[in-house]
Formats: structure tokens, C-alpha cells, sequence
């Protein structure tokens, strides 16, 4: 039995759809708090699966995640206020949903007895100068914590850290699609640089992590850089690029593991997991101890080591 908060947004409805087809699911439940993009779901998108149930309900309300999580076995948290303007012009909004609403998800998740609580985070958590980054650091540390308040035997609890995703809402792609019908591109420093995944990679290595994790991992997905100037001219290569200034809150680019978070860092092929250093307990042959200690000092946009083509770009956008 799975369960995803704000499961009607651009990766819930690529993770259901995913799961219904390629797993053996009993029952998933989307919890979300918009009944109309809930009726959206089962009319225009054709989410009809008897398997599925649809909760009304906010992160907010610890009530209705009680009801919410009876027998499930499994919750992916993905239920966030995270467009960086709106969380800056409604910061106890945000605080609301992104913090107090992970402390009511962890509090549900340990009375209910759920297995295994998997939350998404961003690069935007990593040395925050916005409050959504901030709002996101501080959830991470509820969630890698919440296993201390979790028997041994009881909810274990995980965190995925990964950037951009190609053609999400919000994402800047489908801002230059449309400006190009202008003949025109605002971006705001020619030097910003930002990680790059699809909706697809993002949804199963969440999949990936949620069969693996075994509570207090933050796991980090190793993805491919490109300039936003780079990107403005493979998306508009016939459009004016005007160049607005940086806007407040923003960085020139992102960080997916700082310098103080690398030492307790080990490397696979396709990730990196960033050791819990405050659990009471660590599990047996815990699975970062299968990898090897991180070298660099820091994992970010601007000095890793997989850049995009724009070859890659035009197929991940497709």
C-alpha cells in the first residue's frame, strides 16, 4: 500500500502512473488538497485504476493524515509550496505546509506504523539564501531526525536531493517556450548554471531510493549541468537574449552536496548517499557503507563533471 502527498502534481501523476504499470500495487492513494486537479486526474487524465483512491486532505492537518495513512505501508512525500516568489511574499504559508506540515507527516507516519516515509527535497536546501530553500533544509533535518523518535523496528525515514526537472511547472523551459513567440529571452546572469533531470529519471530513482533506503539517508542522483544561457539558445536559437539581473533569492548556481555535508558522502555509479551523523542507531551493513568516500569538496552546477549537449537537452525536453 503507497501513498503520495501532493500526488497530483507533475511528479505524482509520472510516479502513479509508473507504479500502476510496472508494480504489483494493492492499493495507492493520491492525498492532495485540490479536488479539482483530483477530478482532472480521473477524467482528463485518465487515472481510472481501480486501485487507486483519492484523499482530499492538507499536509497541515494531522487528522486527516491519520485517517489518510491506515495500512499503508509506504509514503512518498512530495506536497510542497515551492515556487521561491510566492514562499518570499508568504512566509508562514511556507513554513506551514514545508515544516510543519513534514513534522505532521513523521507524526502520523510513527503512530500509524507506517514501514518506510521517502521525501523529496531540492538543491535549494544545500546553504539556502531563499526561504523555500530554508523551509526544505529544515524538513530534511526533520525527516533524518524523525528516525530518532521511531522505534527500531518502527518508521524509518529518508530524504531524495535532486535539481531542475525539464519541462516541470515552474521550470524555466516552458517560460522560453513561451517568450520565444516574442522573439525575446530574459535570463538573469549569463554565468548561472543549473543540474538538469527528466520527470521520468527523478520519478525512479525516487523508486529506487524508497526500495533501498534504510532510514536516514539523504540519497543525491548524480545529473548533468547546463548554462541557462546555453539552454536559452538551443530552446529560442532565433530569439533576442536580454539579460535582466539576478532576482532576489537566487544563486548563479546550485549545490547538491556542500562542503560540510562531502566528508560524511560516499559515491556509487548513478548517486551519492549522505550518511545520517546523529542516529542513535545505524542499520547493519548500512547501504552507504557499500560505497566509496566522496573526494570532491562539494558536488554543484558549476563544476561538475557531466555537462549537457544540446542534443541530450532537445531529447529530454521531448
Amino acid at each position: 500500500m503507497v501513498l503520495v502527498t501532493g500526488g497530483t502534481g507533475s511528479f505524482g501523476k509520472k510516479f502513479i502512473q509508473i507504479l500502476l504499470k510496472e508494480y504489483p500495487i494493492k492499493r495507492l492513494v493520491v492525498y492532495s488538497r485540490d479536488e479539482l486537479k483530483q477530478e482532472e486526474m480521473r477524467t482528463i487524465h485518465g487515472f481510472q485504476d481501480k486501485r487507486l483512491r483519492f484523499f482530499i486532505g492538507d499536509v497541515r492537518d494531522k487528522n486527516r493524515l491519520d485517517r489518510a495513512f491506515v495500512d499503508i505501508d509506504i509514503v512518498i512525500h512530495a506536497a510542497a509550496l515551492k515556487q521561491v516568489p510566492a514562499c518570499e511574499y508568504n512566509p508562514i504559508e511556507a513554513i506551514r505546509t514545508n515544516i510543519n506540515g513534514a513534522e505532521n507527516i513523521i507524526n502520523a507516519a510513527i503512530d500509524k506504523g507506517v514501514q518506510k516515509v521517502l521525501a523529496l527535497s531540492t538543491d535549494k536546501a544545500v546553504s539556502p539564501i531563499n526561504l523555500y530553500g530554508a523551509t526544505k533544509l529544515v524538513a530534511e533535518k526533520l525527516f533524518v531526525q524523525g528516525n530518532n523518535y521511531s522505534s527500531a523496528d518502527g518508521t524509518k525515514f529518508s530524504c531524495v536531493r535532486y535539481g531542475n526537472v525539464v519541462g516541470s511547472r515552474g521550470s524555466v523551459i516552458p517560460l522560453f517556450l513561451h517568450q520565444r513567440k516574442n522573439g525575446a529571452i530574459t535570463i538573469t546572469d549569463t554565468r548561472m548554471s543549473r543540474f538538469w533531470l527528466t520527470l521520468e529519471q527523478g520519478v525512479r530513482f525516487v523508486i529506487k531510493c524508497a526500495e533501498e533506503m534504510q532510514g536516514g539517508e539523504i540519497f543525491v542522483p548524480k545529473i548533468p549541468s547546463m548554462k541557462i544561457i546555453e539552454l536559452a539558445k538551443i530552446i529560442a536559437p532565433h530569439s533576442k537574449i536580454k539579460v535582466i539581473g539576478i532576482r532576489p533569492g537566487e544563486k548563479l548556481y546550485e549545490t547538491l552536496i556542500s562542503e560540510n555535508e562531502a566528508p560524511n558522502t560516499y559515491e556509487f555509479k548513478d548517486m551519492y548517499i549522505i550518511k545520517p551523523v546523529n542516529l542513535f542507531r545505524e542499520p547493519k551493513n548500512s547501504i552507504w557503507s557499500r560505497g566509496k568516500k566522496m573526494k570532491q569538496e562539494r558536488y554543484d552546477s558549476n563544476l561538475n563533471k557531466e555537462w549537457l549537449t544540446a542534443k541530450q537537452l532537445m531529447r529530454m525536453v521531448k
